[in-house]
């Protein structure tokens, strides 16, 4: 460390005072190392300065190159390499080793590790490597990591072949490590075929073309627009012999290609029999290639898949989503058309070798995305659609579903929508009704939307409804929020408040139901807050006075919660501010109660001294800044700003 510093020194690129900084440094990191049981964290804190220290020695190279070249100076023998361009980057690699060599499971710190020695290049790559592969050989990242730096850095495509089928004979159920050496040999085979491009030996590459059929047709149809760049147009005068040899040239890529990825898939799926996600990643590989025969070997994957995967419904649900996707989002066409009805077809047929309701719950799910998808790009002409045709499957399926009672949440929440999209408000209630007295009977999604269909029934005929009806949706109501606590219907209470706002003898009654309720649970701390939620319907339907009575019953109940008193601290607050002199007493007398309860709540002691600041006297602050001071048990949390 002596050269080392004396050269950067002599350098002039720190000075000595800054050397001393560095050594003191140095040492507490030296010393921490030193301990007993070192941390992890103190080897991290050490290379985070060693790298950091490193930056700031090439800048000021740097600096000190253009200054002396700005004097005239060669800088060649005075800044050529020396021991302090080598002996930070030393440093630092001892120190990751030392890491390592004392926490050697943890894969991350020797990812860290590598990924430090492949951006310095320091040489010491192959060895971190085998020692990484010594101490993880089940990892199988390690193995893609080592198989990937041989083959991008060192260009050394043996080595890299050698290295990933040592690790699949280590780690032969990775799916990654298989999937990974197919992309491999497939690269290094069309990095080949480039180089034949390259040279003129060969055209094009076996990389599928992913021009559009639609741009593919248009520049046939205008071939005449496109000028050949030979002169004598002899590209286009090609003879049949001629393009049979470019075609067989092409081809021998191409088949090669094929026998890798029918080899690798072979080996695969002996190493692994029960993975779907193997296959899966496979045929994706495959549809971004164009090689020899792959419609062939694409069929075979699929079919070993339905042998395999039959019984399975996320097989069937992949395979119908395979032909069309309503996620996809894409313009509706003929060629649309024709995969959505292929879609259907897969469903069916699952249906009949798979008639189980998490089967019938997906393909439900993908009839409602067609039906959407398809009435969003025909909104004029409403339901007579090309979705009609849609419609009875869905319904079907939708029947299906809730009859084997394996109906979830969201699809029953989606059948009645829909019911009530095609106009059929009876029979939307009548499955809501069931839905929410039989096996969803605490959901409260959809109680709200039974709730909201009651009384979309009750008023389509006139705005008001009959009191029969007021009555009937209020025992609706009142048998589910008896039932449940108040953070769970929320909504809930929310829809019923404002329904009956204007009805005051139904109000009055949800009123009496809402203290029961708040006896029971007590009122919430923060969010949502009924009693605060009452409070402001009635300030909006009967002015101060009774939302005054209100929040003062709702006060005087055991557990009111934080977030009444802070609504009605507001409430007061601002009426306050308008002047009213009786609001302020109310907000002092409410500050006063809130602390009671909750007398180590810093914002609630910081709230009511800013009121006092503001509207009160310097008399009235001191006391509440004095009382804050005294109660708090962490007085420092004080010393700010506003107190």
């Amino acid at each position: 460390m002596t050269n080392e510093l004396n050269d950067l020194e002599q350098r002039g690129i720190f000075t000595r005072r800054e050397i001393s900084e560095i050594v003191k440094k140095r040492t507490k990191f030296e010393y921490r190392l030193k301990r007993p049981s070192p941390l992890k964290e103190d080897y991290l804190a050490y290379i985070d300065y060693e790298t950091q220290l490193d930056s700031l020695r090439r800048l000021r190279k740097q600096s000190v190159m253009r200054e002396l070249q700005k004097q005239g100076l060669k800088t060649t023998k005075k800044m050529k390499k020396s021991v302090s361009d080598f002996a930070g980057i030393m440093r630092i690699v001892d120190i990751y080793r030392l890491a390592v060599m004392r926490f050697k499971g943890d894969i991350e710190l020797w990812f860290r590790y590598l990924e430090f020695c492949r951006q310095r290049r320091n040489g010491r790559m192959k060895k971190v490597l085998a020692d990484a592969i010594k101490f993880h050989p089940k990892v199988p990242g390690v193995w893609i990591y080592a198989a990937a730096w041989e083959f991008d850095h060192n260009l050394n495509v043996e080595a890299a072949r050698a290295i990933m089928q040592n690790g699949l004979r280590v780690c032969a159920t990775s799916e990654d490590l298989w999937i990974e050496y197919l992309r491999m040999e497939l690269t290094f085979l069309n990095k080949l075929k480039a180089r034949k491009v390259a040279l003129g030996e060969d055209e094009g590459t076996f990389a599928r073309d992913q021009i559009s059929s639609d741009k593919k047709q248009w520049r046939d149809e205008n071939k005449d627009l496109f000028m050949s760049l030979n002169d004598e147009g002899e590209n286009n005068e090609r003879s049949d012999d001629e393009n049979g040899k470019s075609m067989k040239k092409i081809s021998k890529f191409q088949e090669q290609g094929f026998s890798i990825l029918r080899t690798i898939y072979a080996g695969a799926v002996e190493a692994l029999p029960s993975s779907f996600s193997l296959r899966k990643r496979f045929l994706e590989i495959l549809e971004a290639t164009d090689l020899v025969n792959s419609e062939a070997i694409r069929k075979e994957i699929l079919s070993n898949m339905k042998r395999a995967f039959s019984t399975e419904p996320e097989y069937w649900n992949w395979l119908a989503r395979l032909e069309y996707n309503p996620a996809s989002r894409e313009d509706i066409g003929e060629d649309v058309t024709s995969q959505i009805e292929k879609a259907v077809q897969v469903y069916e047929e699952a249906i009949e070798v798979l008639p189980t309701a998490i089967m019938l719950n997906h393909y439900a799910k993908f009839l409602n995305g067609v039906v959407t998808l398809l009435k969003l790009e025909n909104k004029p002409s409403g339901l007579a659609s090309p979705s009609a045709g849609y419609i009875p499957l869905l319904l079907r399926a939708y029947e299906k579903v809730k009859t084997m009672g394996y109906i979830d949440e969201d699809l029953a929440c989606q059948h009645i929508s829909f019911l009530l999209q095609l106009g059929r408000l009876e029979e939307a209630q009548k499955l809501a009704e069931n839905l929410c007295c039989g096996i969803f009977s605490n959901s409260m999604k959809l109680w709200l939307l039974r709730v909201s269909v009651g009384i979309r029934h009750f008023t389509r005929d006139s705005i008001s409804p009959s009191k029969a009806d007021l009555l009937s949706i209020f025992e609706l109501l009142k048998d589910v929020l008896t039932r449940v606590s108040i953070s769970e219907a929320e909504d809930l209470w929310l829809m019923a408040l404002k329904f009956f706002a204007n009805q005051k003898h139904y109000f009055d009654k949800l009123v009496e139901i809402s203290v029961r309720s708040l006896t029971k649970y007590g009122g919430s701390e923060q969010g949502f807050s009924l009693s605060a939620a009452i409070v402001h319907f009635v300030l909006q339907k009967d002015g101060v006075p009774h939302a005054r009575e209100m929040y003062k019953r709702f006060i005087a109940l055991p557990h009111p919660g934080l977030a009444l008193y802070r609504a009605c601290i507001e409430l007061e607050s601002n009426l306050a501010s308008i002047g009213d002199k009786d609001s302020l007493v109310n907000a002092r007398k409410l500050y006063e109660s809130a602390l009671k309860a909750y007398d180590q709540d810093l914002s609630l002691w910081r709230d009511y001294y800013l009121m006092e600041t503001k509207m009160g006297t310097s008399e009235t602050a001191s006391a509440v800044h004095w009382q804050a001071r005294k109660i708090l048990k962490d007085t420092t949390a004080l010393v700010t700003p506003d107190l």
